[in-house]
Formats: C-alpha cells, sequence, structure tokens
C-alpha cells in the first residue's frame, strides 16, 4: 500500500505539472482544470483507502470522510451559484479557507510536538512559520473580500502604516527572543501570541491597498497560501503538499509581479498602499469636461458602415450579465464581413484574468481576444472602439496627468480609434476613483444605459439594417 501510495502522489505531482502548463493556454485552460482536479483526487482516495487499510476505522478517519464530503457538496453549491461579478469574492473566501486550514494545523500540530515532549527547534520554527503565512493569508483573505464586497473601505492612516510594521517586526522577533531564552514562552504560548499577531498583520496589512490594486492583492495572498501549504508539508514529510503548494506559490507571485508590471507600480508600493490622491485638474474634471452623448441607433448606424470593430470589456460588463450580448453582437457584425476584436487589459475586472473567464462562458473564441500590448501600436486601424464597463484601463490621464493616481499605468490606447463609443450608466468614477479624461475627447461618445439594455438595444436595430 506504501507502494501505491507513492506513486499516486508522483502521478498527481505530474497532473498538477500538466495542468499549470495547459493553463497558461484558453484553448487546454479546461482540460488543465480536470487533469490537475483529477490528480488531486486520485491522491486523496488513495491516502484514506491507505488509512483505512493502514489500521482499524477509527472515528478520525469517518470524520475525515464526512469533511471531505461536506466540503465538496458545500464548495460545489457556491461554485454554482456564484455569479461571475462575484467571481473574486469567491476566489478570496475559498483562499481564506486555505489559509485557515495551514493555521489549524500548525496549533494542532504545535501541541502534538509540545505534549509529545520533541524538542526539535528546526521543526517549531517550520511550523511558526507556516501558521503566520496562513494566518496572514486567512485574515488578509476576508479583509480582501469584505473589500470586493463593498463592506470595507481602504484605511490609510499613519496608525494602520506603523501598526504593520510593527507587527512584521514582532512577529520576526518573538521567535528569536524565544530561542535565546529572552522571552520565556513555552510552545503553546509561542504559538498563539504568534498566530494572534500573524492574524491581526493580515488585517492591518488589507487595509490600506486600494481596490484598483485588489487583483494584484488576490494574487498574493494566493501565493502566500500555497508557501504556507509547502511549509505545512515539510512538517508532516508530505512530498504532495510540498510540491503543490511550491506550484501555487512560484505560479502566486509570479502572477503578482507580471500584474504589478502591468499596471506600472512595483509590488511594494501596492503592498504599502502607496496609491497618491488624485489632483484634479481642469482638463479632467467631470463638472467642466464636454461631453458627447450618443443613441442606440446612432451607434448601430454607425457600426453598420464600420469594417473594423474593437469591444474593451470591463467590470460592468460582468455586472450586467451582458457577456452572451456581445457574442451575438459579434457574430451579427461577422455575418455581415466586419472584423471584431475584443482588446483584455491585464488588470480588467476585479482580480487576474476576470475578463477572459467571463467571455469564454459566452463561448468567445480565444482567437478574438486580444492582449493591450498586441494591438495598442494599431488601435487607429479600428473604426469603431466600444468600451463596455472599463473605466481606469482606457483613462488618457495615465499617460498625460501626472498628478492622477493612475499615471504611469498602461492603458488600452482606446483614444486612437477613429470613434470610440463608452457604455455606462452614468458618470461614475472607476474602480481607482479618478475621473476618465476619455470622455471629453473629440472622438469620444457616450451612451447612458445598462450594458445589457444597450447592447440589447443595437442588435435589434442592426437586425433591420440592410448593410
Amino acid at each position: 500500500m506504501t507502494i501505491l501510495l507513492e506513486v499516486s502522489y508522483f502521478l498527481a505531482m505530474i497532473s498538477f505539472i500538466i495542468g499549470l502548463k495547459f493553463l497558461s493556454s484558453p484553448q487546454r485552460a479546461k482540460l488543465g482544470n480536470i487533469i490537475a482536479g483529477s490528480g488531486m483526487t486520485l491522491a486523496i482516495v488513495v491516502t484514506v483507502i491507505h488509512t483505512f487499510f493502514g489500521g482499524p476505522v477509527t472515528i478520525n478517519l469517518i470524520l475525515i470522510i464526512v469533511a471531505i464530503l461536506l466540503g465538496t457538496i458545500l464548495g460545489k453549491r457556491m461554485s454554482d451559484k456564484a455569479e461571475m461579478t462575484k467571481m473574486p469574492q469567491l476566489v478570496s473566501y475559498f483562499n481564506a479557507m486555505g489559509g485557515g486550514c495551514a493555521l489549524l494545523l500548525g496549533i494542532i500540530e504545535g501541541q502534538q510536538l509540545y505534549y509529545g515532549h520533541q524538542v526539535d527547534r528546526v521543526a517549531e520554527v517550520v511550523l511558526m512559520t507556516a501558521m503566520m503565512i496562513g494566518a496572514t493569508s486567512f485574515s488578509g483573505s476576508v479583509i480582501a473580500y469584505l473589500k470586493l464586497s463593498g463592506k470595507q473601505k481602504d484605511i490609510r492612516t499613519p496608525f494602520v502604516s506603523i501598526a504593520s510594521r510593527l507587527l512584521l517586526v514582532a512577529m520576526i522577533a518573538v521567535p528569536f527572543l524565544v530561542s535565546y531564552q529572552l522571552l520565556q514562552l513555552n510552545l503553546i504560548q509561542e504559538i498563539i501570541l504568534l498566530g494572534s499577531l500573524a492574524t491581526l498583520y493580515g488585517v492591518v496589512f488589507v487595509f490600506p491597498i486600494g481596490g484598483a490594486d485588489m487583483p494584484v492583492v488576490i494574487s498574493l495572498l494566493n501565493s502566500l497560501t500555497g508557501v504556507a501549504t509547502a511549509l505545512a508539508g515539510i512538517m508532516f514529510h508530505n512530498l504532495l503538499m510540498i510540491s503543490g503548494g511550491i506550484f501555487v506559490g512560484s505560479a502566486g507571485v509570479l502572477l503578482t509581479l507580471l500584474m504589478c508590471k502591468a499596471m506600472n507600480r512595483s509590488l511594494w508600493n501596492v503592498l504599502a498602499g502607496s496609491f497618491k490622491n488624485a489632483v484634479i485638474g481642469n482638463n479632467t474634471s467631470g463638472a467642466e469636461m464636454e461631453i458627447t452623448r450618443t443613441s442606440i441607433g446612432e451607434l448601430a448606424t454607425n457600426l453598420a458602415f464600420s469594417s473594423k470593430v474593437a469591444i474593451i470589456p470591463g467590470y460592468g460588463l460582468a455586472v450586467a450579465q451582458a457577456q452572451h450580448l456581445c457574442t451575438q453582437l459579434e457574430q451579427l457584425l461577422e455575418s455581415k464581413g466586419i472584423e471584431v476584436d475584443y482588446i483584455i487589459h491585464p488588470v480588467a475586472g476585479r482580480m487576474p484574468g476576470h475578463m477572459n473567464v467571463l467571455l469564454a462562458e459566452a463561448d468567445v473564441h480565444y482567437d478574438k481576444l486580444r492582449e493591450m500590448d498586441e494591438v495598442n501600436d494599431n488601435m487607429s486601424s479600428y473604426d469603431i472602439s466600444i468600451v463596455i464597463g472599463a473605466n481606469d484601463v482606457v483613462n488618457p490621464a495615465a499617460e498625460t496627468d501626472s498628478s492622477s493616481p493612475i499615471f504611469g499605468m498602461p492603458i488600452i490606447k482606446a483614444y486612437n480609434s477613429k470613434q470610440v463609443v463608452v457604455i455606462k450608466r452614468g458618470m461614475s468614477k472607476g474602480y481607482a476613483g479618478v475621473e476618465n479624461s476619455l470622455f471629453g475627447e473629440d472622438n469620444c461618445h457616450l451612451l447612458f444605459a445598462d450594458a445589457k439594455e444597450a447592447l440589447s438595444g443595437v442588435i435589434g436595430e442592426l437586425k433591420t439594417v440592410n448593410f
């Protein structure tokens, strides 16, 4: 049975590698998920069987099976009910569960070390490191969940900044003070103290981070959970936990750095919450901008006389649940010989890949998706760029207004299109809280309507037009 267990763990590790590789391709991403999930299922089943044949059926084994069944049922129901607009919150919630699991494992294993009188300071340090990282990921993910749900505002005060630094220093210092007997604590007391400090640190760590940086935070917290899992694997001498944690941790860090690059911001600035306050100049003031309105009929007519159209989606598209209408519009235009592309900004939405998942749900073929860097130099070739729910990622202030909080962030240069039509319900600001100077450009027209209502109307009008 031991050989069977080791072989299943090896196959599971291979499935993780293949799954991650396939996730890099939209065409094979679903298959990658299935392969990685199958590997994990194999490992769990064989572990339970190994435990069953390794000794009598105990209450612990029964509890493990019940917990797995409950977790599977609840997870499936939650994922089925989650709307695309709530997907970032769901990811944060699940990540909080992973961090909480690492925290509980650290507490339980620490008790066993203490009451088993096993004196191994190296094992204790690894244990406490895993526990602290898990606790930070747990509480940080909870705050991220509340922020994404609109229930928690950014808190940027000197007190929060100072508290964050002091907590970090304390978490690093306590194990050394205990090791050199400068702080008289037994292992249980040390675990309680460090767990409390780390949980509090996760809260103040995420408090000041701005809303526009939340996709980066989610990615970073995911990577922290992976690191905690790998450290827990070291404690339990479990190669599968070690390898899985390393895969998640390293992939999360790389994704975090790529997203920071896409926002032209350093990771340190994101973590420090140093998203500078806006100083809105006359050129970006919503009260002084002259905007041009358009109508559903006018947009439909202009589309009928176009040869190349760009659709730039954002979070508003997810809120309106209008992704399927985008597909209908795309198919209708292409049936008349009009080329249609979807231009995706790396940080559009509320989590990494949010727009890709949203459009994939609506059966938009991956060949239609264009990355920002791929098309920015050729935006003038588009007769019309339709901006649906995106705001900060098309804001020219990122290039022209040095006082803007988003200055320096790479954007989709929609303003270079022959015509830009922005579909939005009102003049509200984007997630970064910044006025969009694009609205005042001569070639920009605003269509004030719900995205679903607007796209449905445009499709209806186009069906009556002879191309």
